[in-house]
């Protein structure tokens, strides 16, 4: 064994003792929350919402049910149709921005005038435009996605060591050698933040969508046909749907936490 990965070997079971407190505390978290859910709903404090116990269960049970199925694959669809091409759409213009000053500030006011305006209050205009209702959804999300996306890619960008490109340059590079070989993959992991920021959106914005058009597809149509019911099942219902979307939401966070730390390990040591 040699000096050099003595201390790497020794950090394996310390990093390994981190991970498993910090799930440790994770699980204790959701059991507290569970418990006094369960606590507040039978004992009358919230009488209208289903106890954790029945909501767990008919989480459970809409695993088995083909037409939740069909929509959450609905949902998933338009997500992942439109986060790859908000990628496609905002990091190239995030590049440009960040690396040719002039153009940023002839479209700085553009950008900070769309920015803010709600993607949901554009559905009725995406539904205008783009038909089907799946191309409606992927056009707000790709919308929506690109923003986080391109804002993350910009301050990447500004944050390329000058050093680096000056000294590509010395050496006859031209400007798309310099963004390829050092500003690309310097800004590479302000832009994962972005897409992992992007992520989220996407399926807020797939479900509300589906919410607000009463399609005939998606967790949000789900959820419309849930709450028109009567009764605690219809309750119950919304409340396993709405369980469902954040679980499919923190999978898809947990998926590409794993991925960040794998593709830049540097930035974990």
């Amino acid at each position: 064994m040699t000096p050099a990965t003595t201390p790497a070997r020794a950090r394996r079971p310390v990093v390994s003792r981190a991970r498993h407190g910090k799930l440790l505390r994770h699980a204790v978290g959701v059991a507290v929350f569970l418990l006094a859910w369960e606590l507040a709903a039978r004992s009358g404090l919230l009488a209208w919402l289903p106890a954790a116990s029945a909501s767990l269960a008919r989480v459970a049970g809409l695993a088995a049910d083909p037409v939740f199925l069909g929509d959450l694959l609905s949902t998933l669809t338009a997500a992942f149709i439109g986060l790859p091409l908000a990628v496609l759409v905002a990091v190239p213009v995030g590049l440009l921005l960040g690396t040719v000053p002039v153009v940023e500030e002839t479209t700085r006011a553009i950008v900070e005038f769309l920015r803010p305006i709600p993607s949901v209050a554009l559905i009725p205009l995406a539904l205008f435009f783009f038909q089907p209702e799946i191309n409606a959804k992927v056009a707000l999300i790709v919308y929506a996605a690109s923003w986080p996306i391109l804002i993350n890619t910009l301050y990447g960008v500004r944050d390329v060591d000058p050093v680096a490109t000056e000294t590509l340059r010395s050496f006859g590079f031209g400007p798309a050698a310099v963004i390829w070989r050092v500003s690309l993959p310097s800004a590479a992991p302000f832009i994962y933040t972005g897409v992992r920021l992007a992520a989220s959106i996407t399926l807020i914005l797939a479900i509300s969508v589906e919410y607000f058009v009463g399609g005939s597809g998606g967790i949000g149509a789900f959820l419309i046909q849930a709450s028109t019911g009567i009764g605690a099942d219809a309750m119950l219902d919304v409340v396993a749907t709405l369980l469902w979307a954040g679980i499919v939401g923190l999978a898809v966070n947990t998926v590409l936490l794993r991925a960040e730390r794998r593709l830049f390990r540097w930035r974990h040591v």
